[in-house]
């Protein structure tokens, strides 16, 4: 059984015409709602309930001026990101269902959860947004899992089409957090070469797969299966957790690796698989890019029915 985690609150991040934007979320509802995937489970308005575990990513500084910016009406807050008056609660709430989906697996309420959120997270650094990011959600997810939970060890799996920059800088010199990145290079942000590591005690926790644009579809996989299970194998994760970006699809707008939409379910078997070896199952799976807004629908409705498939 997995959750499906949705909400009209992510609609309030209004960005206009950008194309991280309320239909994206709207058209994925509609999808899901209309698919009746077995063995899932829709979660509305899921109930949060948050502390410090925002502030263990980020600086209150960088919150203050996040919030004064949304109260101010909002705007562009880097070239790329595009805040409204909502967006700053928007975001809380993103990074809160992100903390919950955490404590429902991790509490063995349920196996797998899917936060269907906005905006987006993976290019947030610690102290600055970037690329329609505001907070790091899934490296607050990550951290909640060590400080809160007491893990010991949490593998990310980032397969959106750009490289997870601020997830991996966030992490880059710690130990408990594996960060493994399969995305196009040379491409925005120009980050996630083979050579970056990590450093310090976190030296060898960071597993980066630059792909070439027009790559075969089976050499992704098989690349991108070498990857994951060379790092599962390395880390042994207590969990998983997956920067799940549907922008490699073929027909996206920004990004574009060639995937088709079943194959967003195939990385999820695979993702599945190495799960069930080290961590009984456990999966949280965060939203983050995919642009063509019916697209990303459909390829989260085979993400959804890969990870609920028992």
């Amino acid at each position: 059984m997995a959750v499906f985690f949705q909400s009209t609150t992510f609609l309030r991040h209004e960005t206009g015409a950008h194309p991280e934007c309320a239909l994206r979320l709207e058209t994925v509802m509609n999808q899901v709602a209309g698919a009746a995937v077995p063995n899932l489970s829709i979660l509305n308005d899921p109930q949060i309930s948050l502390g410090e575990e925002i502030s263990r990513v980020h600086p209150e500084s960088y919150l203050n001026r996040l919030q004064a910016f949304s109260a101010s009406g909002g705007g562009r807050i880097e070239s790329d990101t595009v805040m409204s008056a909502d967006s700053y609660e928007v975001a809380r709430y993103a990074a809160g269902c992100a903390v919950e989906a955490v404590d429902q697996v991790i509490n063995g309420q349920v196996e797998q959860v899917f936060c269907a959120s906005r905006p987006p997270g993976h290019h947030a650094f610690s102290d600055r947004a970037m690329g329609f990011c505001l907070f790091n959600n899934v490296a607050i997810a990550a951290r909640h899992a060590i400080d809160f939970h007491d893990l010991n060890r949490v593998l990310i799996v980032d397969w959106d089409v750009h490289h997870g920059n601020g997830t991996q800088d966030i992490f880059y010199e710690e130990d408990s957090v594996y960060f493994f990145s399969a995305h196009r290079h040379p491409f925005y942000p120009g980050t996630g070469l083979g050579h970056e590591t990590g450093s310090g005690a976190g030296l060898g926790t960071i597993w980066n797969l630059p792909l070439a644009f027009g790559i075969p579809r089976q050499d992704y996989f098989s690349q991108f299966e070498r990857m994951l299970i060379d790092a599962a194998a390395k880390c042994q994760p207590e969990l998983i957790l997956i920067s799940a970006g549907f922008d490699a699809h073929k027909e996206d707008p920004i990004g574009s690796l060639g995937l088709e939409t079943e194959d967003f379910g195939t990385l999820t078997r695979l993702v599945k698989g190495v799960a069930r070896e080290y961590c009984g199952g456990r999966i949280v799976s965060l939203l983050e890019g995919g642009y063509h807004p019916q697209r990303l629908a459909e390829s989260v409705v085979c993400h959804l029915t890969s990870l609920s498939n028992d």
